[in-house]
């Protein structure tokens, strides 16, 4: 409007906030963090633990700013250095009998905390149940000797099966690794991932009411 004039920019630059951080309090903030006892922690911890001495220097938000400031927000102290996680190799079977999913669940029993035990060994490309078994109890020895049973009953005998589990006990167990080394199996464990990015076959089959199914 006319006779009015705009002031706002003769400051002298941006305006300073009031509650902000100081050269000696941000070295006060690396001090702490390089400490013995805060080395190896992250500011979401250091923070809490210093209010519960009395001590309050700055925010949360505020350590992590200083810290990454002057590169001290990645590793500090005896944490250890981040490693890269190889992901599990994926397979695809292209017919049957050349990779099979295995896998254990509990099936109620009438005693109550008693379970039976389901194995079963499916195979990926047909959908197929190729064996199962119901057991008193859990172990790789119950396992192997179904793998076993499964590949004679299909007639398998050359090398080149894969035979698909999670990270389980019996899935790990010395017999177990013994027996798929005899039958000439290339055994892949992974852990919650499926081979085509998705949920087991078996795992689905168990949490989709199989337990009911095989029960009748």
């Amino acid at each position: 409007a006319d006779g009015l004039e705009d002031r706002r920019r003769e400051s002298g630059g941006a305006r300073v906030p009031a509650n902000k951080l100081t050269e000696e309090e941000k070295a006060r903030i690396i001090e702490v963090c390089n400490r013995g006892e805060y080395q190896s922690s992250a500011p979401s911890r250091i923070v809490p633990r210093l209010a519960d001495t009395g001590v309050y220097i700055a925010s949360e938000s505020s350590f992590y700013r200083v810290l990454k400031e002057v590169d001290q927000l990645h590793r500090r102290g005896r944490a250890r250095t981040p490693r890269a996680v190889i992901k599990p190799k994926g397979y695809k079977a292209q017919a049957p009998n050349q990779v099979w999913s295995w896998d254990i669940t509990y099936l109620a029993s009438a005693v109550r905390g008693s379970f039976y035990y389901l194995y079963m060994v499916e195979d990926i490309y047909s959908r197929k149940i190729v064996c199962w078994e119901v057991r008193e109890r859990e172990s790789a020895e119950h396992a192997s000797e179904l793998i076993r049973k499964g590949r004679l009953a299909e007639g398998i005998r050359r090398e080149g099966l894969i035979l698909h589990s999670d990270n389980g006990s019996p899935m790990r167990g010395a017999t177990m690794l013994a027996r798929a080394t005899q039958i000439a199996v290339i055994r892949q464990i992974v852990f919650k991932h499926w081979l085509l990015r998705r949920k087991m076959p078996i795992q689905a089959f168990f949490e989709g009411g199989g337990n009911a199914f095989i029960g009748r």
